[in-house]
C-alpha cells in the first residue's frame, strides 16, 4: 500500500510540474526573446573557442612539466620491453600530434567562419581529391601502427624452445595465484581441476599418477633467474583472470578450461630495480606519505604502517570478484646462483602430499 501511494504523489508531483511548465511558456510567450543568434553573440563564441584552446594547451603544458614522466615508459626489466615501449611512445606521439593540430583547427575556425549577417559559408558538395587526402593518410598511419604492432607481437610471442626455457605454471584462483615449476626435468605434470584433492593437499589437480609430476614444485611466491627465458603455462581454476606483470610488459588471460601461454626473459634483478634512482625516488616518496599517514594511526592507538620496499608483483588485470584487487603474488628476479639454492629449499609435489 506505501509503494501504491508513493507512486501516485510521484505522478501528482510531475503532473504539477508539466503545469508549471506550461504556464511559464505562455507567460514568456509575448515577449520578444528571439532565440536567433546576433553578431555579438557569434564574435563572444568565437573569442571562447579560443581562450578555450588556449586553455587547452595551457593544461597540457603543466601537465607535461609537472607531472610528466618522460619518455613516458623506461622502467622495463624483459628482454622484449623496450619494443613494448617504443611501440607505445610512437602510438602516444602519433596521437598527441594529430590531437593537436586537430584541436587547433576545430577551434581556430570556428573563430575564423564565426557567423556574421549577410556572410554565406563557401562549401563544397563533394570534392574528391580532398576526400582522397583525408582517407589515405589515416590508412597509410593506421597500417604502419598495426604491421609494426604484429611484428612485435610475433617476436614477444614466438618463444624459442630450443633454448630450453624455463617452465613455469600460472595457476590462477579467486582470489591468489600459485607457480608450479617443473622440476629437474623441467617438465610439468599432467593436471586438471576435477583431480583437486583437498584432503590430499593436491590443491592444484596434478596427476599424482603422471612421472613428469613427481618433482613438480608448487610456491606462493615467483623466482626466475635473471637473462634465462621463462615459458609461462597459464590455468585458471574457476573464473577468468589476467596475469600482468607490468615491470615484465607481459600480460595474458587465464582462461577456465584451457591453457594460455606467454614467455620473456626479466632482465633485471629485483636488487638492481631496487637501487635504480627512479625507484629510489619513488620508494622515499611513498615511504613519506607512510610516514605521515602513521602519524595518526599511532594517535589512535593503532600500528604504524611499516615501510615499503620495491617488489616486482604478479597481478590480476581482470574483475575477478570482490577481492579482485589484492589478487597477487611476489616476484624475485635474482642470480642463477641465488636462484638454484632458492629452488633446492622447496618441497617436490609428491613429498608434499597427506
Amino acid at each position: 500500500m506505501t509503494t501504491f501511494l508513493t507512486i501516485i504523489v510521484l505522478i501528482f508531483i510531475l503532473v504539477a510540474i508539466w503545469q508549471m511548465v506550461k504556464i511559464f511558456d505562455l507567460a514568456q510567450a509575448k515577449n520578444e526573446n528571439s532565440q536567433v543568434a546576433t553578431d555579438k553573440d557569434n564574435t563572444i563564441n568565437a573569442y571562447l573557442m579560443m581562450g578555450f584552446l588556449a586553455f587547452i594547451y595551457i593544461i597540457t603544458i603543466v601537465c607535461f612539466v609537472k607531472w610528466g614522466d618522460l619518455p613516458l615508459m623506461s622502467n622495463s626489466a624483459s628482454e622484449h620491453g623496450p619494443q613494448i615501449d617504443n611501440l607505445m611512445i610512437i602510438s602516444m606521439v602519433l596521437i598527441f600530434f594529430v590531437q593537436t593540430v586537430t584541436q587547433f583547427l576545430l577551434h581556430y575556425f570556428a573563430y575564423k567562419y564565426k557567423g556574421e549577417k549577410g556572410k554565406k559559408a563557401l562549401f563544397f558538395a563533394d570534392n574528391n581529391k580532398l576526400e582522397f587526402i583525408w582517407t589515405i593518410i589515416p590508412v597509410i598511419v593506421l597500417a604502419g601502427l598495426i604491421i609494426y604492432g604484429l611484428n612485435t607481437w610475433i617476436n614477444i610471442m614466438g618463444v624459442d624452445e630450443s633454448e630450453d626455457p624455463l617452465i613455469v605454471e600460472l595457476y590462477a584462483q579467486q582470489f591468489n595465484w600459485k607457480a608450479r615449476y617443473g622440476g629437474e626435468d623441467n617438465t610439468l605434470g599432467k593436471a586438471n581441476v576435477r583431480l583437486i584433492d583437498i584432503d590430499r593437499a593436491n590443491i592444484l589437480g596434478i596427476d599424482e599418477g603422471d612421472p613428469n609430476a613427481q618433482d613438480d614444485i608448487i610456491t606462493t611466491e615467483l623466482h626466475l633467474p635473471v637473462g634465462k627465458p621463462v615459458l609461462f603455462k597459464m590455468r585458471s581454476q574457476d573464473v577468468l583472470h589476467s596475469a600482468y606483470m607490468p615491470h615484465f610488459r607481459a600480460q595474458m588471460n587465464c582462461v577456465p578450461g584451457m591453457i594460455t601461454q606467454f614467455g620473456f626473459t626479466p632482465t633485471v634483478t629485483t636488487a638492481e630495480m631496487r637501487q635504480t634512482p627512479d625507484m629510489v625516488d619513488k620508494v622515499a616518496n611513498i615511504n613519506k606519505i607512510r610516514v605521515e599517514n602513521s602519524k595518526d594511526l599511532v594517535a589512535k592507538g593503532e600500528e604504524a604502517l611499516s615501510p615499503y620496499e620495491f617488489d616486482y608483483l604478479l597481478l590480476c588485470n581482470k574483475i575477478c570478484g570482490k577481492s579482485h584487487y589484492n589478487m597477487q603474488m611476489k616476484i624475485v628476479v635474482e642470480t642463477q646462483e641465488e636462484y638454484d639454492a632458492w629452488i633446492k629449499e622447496q618441497t617436490t609435489f609428491k613429498n608434499s602430499l597427506n
